[in-house]
This record gives C-alpha cells, sequence and structure tokens, in this order.
C-alpha cells in the first residue's frame, strides 16, 4: 500500500438526490470521519440536472421524496424538475456538505483490501482544461448512491426504417436545448412515466401529439398540490408540518400499494373508474387504457392535476395502442397498416440499468460478480465488506428508502468503532430461494435482472418495499445479524501513570 494515498474514513460516490443526502448524514452523525462526494459530471443534481426535456417532474410528492431533515416549503407536492433541482442544490450548500464535493470525479475501479482494510479507488479526474488522468486515493467505507441507471445511454431498440425518417428524433434523455417543436406534429414512443410527462406539456405548443404505446399503463390523476398539507403548514411549524404531512403520505402509499396487491381486482375498478370520469369515454378507456397486467407489477404513472387526460379531452393529444412496422420518411406506419404523420418523433422507450455505476470491483483480487450476490438489508451486498448500494423503494419516493440507507451506513460505521472491528461484510446462508432484487415486470427491469444482486426468501435477505417495516430495521436493528467482521484489535495499553513509576 502506497502511504502517499490519500485516505478517507467515508467515499460517497454520487452527487444527486441521495449522494447530498448521504453527505449530510454523514456529516452531522459522523462529525469526526473524513469523507468526499465523487461526482462524475460537472453539476450537483443527478438526474434532476441532468433530465431537461419539456415538464420533467417528480412522480412522488415532495413531502417524501424531500428530504426529513429539511423541510418542503413550495405550494405544489408534485414538483417541476427544476425545483427540485434548486432543492439539491440549497441542501448542499451547507458547507459541511458543499466542501467535500469533488466534480469531474469518476469511480472506474474499486479494489477491496481484506489485509489493509480498505478500498483502492481509482478514479478519472478531469480538470478545468478537459484533461483527464486516473488518479487513486483509499477509503475505509465505500458508499454508491449513484443509482441504478445508465445515464450515458438509454434503452435504445431497433426502429425499422428509422433511417428513412425526414423529420428530427429526440431522446427525452439527451433533450436538445435548441429543438423548436412548436406547431409541429410529435409522435411520443412509450408509455412509461417519461411519455405521460412529455405529452401534455407539449401539447401546449405543438400541432398535435400522439403518445404510441405498444400496450396500456396504469395512470392515476393526482392532485398538484396536497390541501391536507397545505392547511398543516398554515397552522404548524415547518418542520412539523412537513414530518406530518410526509407520515400521511407514507401511510397512503402504503396502503394503496398494499391493495394492489392483495386485492388487484379492486385496485383495477378504482383506477378504471377515475379515468372514466375523468374521460367520459369508454371506447378510449377500453382500447388504451386497460392493461393486461395488475397494478404495481409495473410502476404506476402519475398525472398532476389530470395534465395529461385533459391534454386528450382537448384535442391537442391523443394515444393510439398499436406497434411499429417501419419508420417512413414523414412518419410511422404501424402493424395495423394506418401511418401517424411526425416533423418530430421522442423515442421515451426508457432507461438501461447500470450496476455499480459501470465500475468493477474486486475484494481480495476476486471479481465481484454482483449476479451471483445476494442484497442485504436492501443496501449491502454478500461477501463485500464495507459497501453500500444506495436504492429507493419502487412503489414509492426514492427518498424514503434512501434516507435510511444513509442513516443504516452510519450506525454501522459506528459499530465497527465501538466494537473495534475494521470491517464486516453479509455473509448469506444456503437454502434460500433466489428472486429478483426488484419485483417488476417491467421491460427495464427484466432485461438487466441477472447484473444485480438477488433478495432472498427471508429476512435479512428481503428487499422490503416498505418504509414502516424498513424504518424500525433501519433505525433499531440487530448490525450483528449474518455479518461477518475480522477480528477486532486488542486494546490499547495505556500508558503508565509517572507518579505509579516513582512510587
Amino acid at each position: 500500500m502506497e502511504s502517499s494515498l490519500e485516505h478517507l474514513d467515508v467515499v460517497i460516490v454520487g452527487a444527486g438526490l441521495s449522494g447530498i443526502g448521504a453527505a449530510y448524514r454523514v456529516s452531522t452523525e459522523l462529525p469526526d470521519k473524513s469523507f468526499a462526494v465523487l461526482e462524475a459530471r460537472s453539476a450537483i443534481g443527478g438526474t434532476w440536472d441532468l433530465f431537461r426535456y419539456p415538464g420533467v417532474r417528480s412522480d412522488s410528492d415532495m413531502f417524501t421524496l424531500g428530504y426529513p431533515f429539511r423541510p418542503w416549503t413550495e405550494p405544489k407536492a408534485i414538483a417541476d424538475g427544476m425545483s427540485i433541482l434548486m432543492y439539491i442544490r440549497e441542501t448542499a450548500e451547507d458547507p459541511r456538505i458543499q466542501k467535500r464535493i469533488r466534480f469531474r470525479t469518476k469511480l472506474v475501479d474499486a479494489a477491496w483490501s481484506s489485509d489493509d482494510a480498505r478500498w483502492t479507488l481509482e478514479l478519472d479526474v478531469t480538470d478545468d482544461d478537459g484533461t483527464t488522468e486516473r488518479r487513486r486515493l483509499t477509503c475505509g467505507f465505500l458508499y454508491l448512491c449513484s443509482g441504478y441507471y445508465n445515464y450515458e445511454h438509454g434503452y435504445d431498440p431497433t426502429f425499422p426504417g428509422l433511417g428513412s425518417f425526414e423529420g428530427e428524433v429526440v431522446r427525452p434523455q439527451f433533450w436538445p436545448e435548441d429543438l423548436d417543436y412548436a406547431d409541429k406534429r410529435v409522435v411520443v414512443v412509450g408509455s412509461g412515466a417519461t411519455a405521460v410527462t412529455l405529452v401534455p406539456s407539449m401539447a401546449e405548443d405543438a400541432a398535435h401529439v400522439t403518445m404510441l404505446q405498444r400496450s396500456p399503463t396504469y395512470i392515476t390523476a393526482v392532485p398538484s398540490r396536497d390541501k391536507f398539507s397545505d392547511a398543516v403548514r398554515r397552522h404548524l411549524p415547518a418542520g412539523i408540518a412537513h414530518h406530518i404531512a410526509r407520515a400521511k403520505n407514507v401511510l397512503f402509499t402504503q396502503a394503496f400499494f398494499q391493495l394492489c396487491r392483495r386485492r388487484p381486482e379492486l385496485a383495477k375498478k378504482l383506477i378504471r373508474s377515475q379515468t372514466a370520469r375523468i374521460l367520459g369515454d369508454d371506447t378510449l378507456l377500453n382500447e388504451n387504457f386497460t392493461p393486461a397486467y395488475n397494478p404495481w407489477d409495473q410502476r404506476l404513472c402519475v398525472a398532476p392535476s389530470a395534465d395529461f387526460f385533459r391534454a386528450l379531452k382537448s384535442g391537442k393529444a391523443s394515444v393510439v395502442t398499436d406497434t411499429i412496422d417501419t419508420f417512413t420518411p414523414h412518419g410511422i406506419r404501424l402493424s395495423s397498416g394506418k401511418e401517424l404523420e411526425a416533423d418530430v418523433v421522442v423515442t421515451a422507450t426508457g432507461l438501461s440499468m447500470l450496476p455499480l455505476g459501470g465500475a468493477t470491483f474486486t475484494v481480495d483480487g476476486k471479481p465481484v460478480n454482483l449476479g451471483d450476490s445476494w442484497v442485504y438489508r436492501g443496501l449491502m451486498v454478500s461477501g463485500v465488506p464495507n459497501l453500500a448500494l444506495c436504492v429507493g423503494y419502487t412503489n414509492a419516493s426514492w427518498t424514503l428508502r434512501a434516507d435510511l440507507s444513509s442513516r443504516y451506513v452510519c450506525r454501522f460505521i459506528k459499530y465497527l468503532d465501538r466494537t473495534g472491528h475494521r470491517y464486516g461484510a453479509p455473509a448469506a446462508d444456503g437454502g434460500m430461494k433466489a428472486h429478483p432484487i426488484l419485483d417488476l415486470t417491467s421491460g427495464y427491469v427484466q432485461r438487466a435482472v441477472s447484473a444485480f444482486p438477488k433478495q432472498g426468501d427471508r429476512q435479512p435477505w428481503i428487499m422490503r418495499q416498505n418504509y414502516l417495516l424498513d424504518a424500525p430495521t433501519a433505525l433499531h436493528g440487530n448490525l450483528a445479524k449474518d455479518m461477518v467482521f475480522d477480528v477486532p484489535a486488542p486494546p490499547s495499553t495505556p500508558a503508565p501513570d509517572l507518579q505509579e513509576i516513582h512510587a
């Protein structure tokens, strides 16, 4: 081990919503620990700085997507992307966080040494002049808060005849700032959260927007403002009001998720009734808003203030359920023979998942194969010491689990210090039945499931999608269960008292 290498107690990877929250927790709960936040890009915000497509917004309420330690004070509960970005940036202005962020620093390789009880990180660091060089540092604990999406490459299916299309093709992930779609015909390919966001936003200026979906998706209308939370905020201090609103929304979203899982037919009926009431068109409902799967087999899409449905009712937007036969010079010919004319096609076909941010990992010289590993308490990986992954909920706000994970990491590091251990790694026992880490049938999950660790069939190896169950475990659970630690160092012998020597 090179003695000249910089060593930090904790390294956090990613300066997005999760990473900034993690930095706050480490700085306040482990004030004596040295740490840094490594951000591959040159700006704070992660997803919310990268995605700039029209209408980009949260699909979770800000009382749960926001940090529990920083009350959300803006009027809208479902916030636009720029408001969320400003919220993250303002949080990062805390001097305890701001001075720890290292921009244009990308993790390339991480090697754990049990002898040294530390990670050696290989980093690509880009200087102000654009020059990139390889640098190294070491750390005692590595916390990955970079999410599980590939932000450099989205899912890009092959479209027949795409080269013949004379219009413009745009990916939401890389939205061109100078794109002019005013008074143009737009086709949005896809029916996920991005498409449901784009359609009403682009319909305000486009001649017409068509959402082309291969199969229907569940879309629920939610209020942009939370009347209960507004009332609470009028009568109580901001911090207390924020926690009450957060608790109410946690209970509501968890109750609805449980209804979808336990009584799917009733959940279908409720969603269908809401959509029918808004649209007032049974044919449109039956053809385009009646999915074949159960609610929460895939993520539900939300339409704040029913904006998506209002765009349809206004005639500025429409939905077509069909598959693509081929692109043509002036649009898309469908398998039914119908042709959608288009000046702009937006391929909202989803993101690709990328484990560990694309970096390679080894433990004592052996490569880490996530697909052969098990996830522990939703954040650690079997056989890998002093490493945690920040993975949010799929059925609720990402930050709910992200913050629990950060607090668990702080508890774990305190436990190591208290017990004299240098490191610990989860140890999976045999006989567990394997399940995918994310229990969704969505295409982006199924395409990448083998690259991620498995979850088991019992605690602490289940990736629970339940904040109410996870919170007690993360904050008070047994830190030693199913863990293997190194041998504690012997306590140091105190120096003898000089008076005793002379006595």
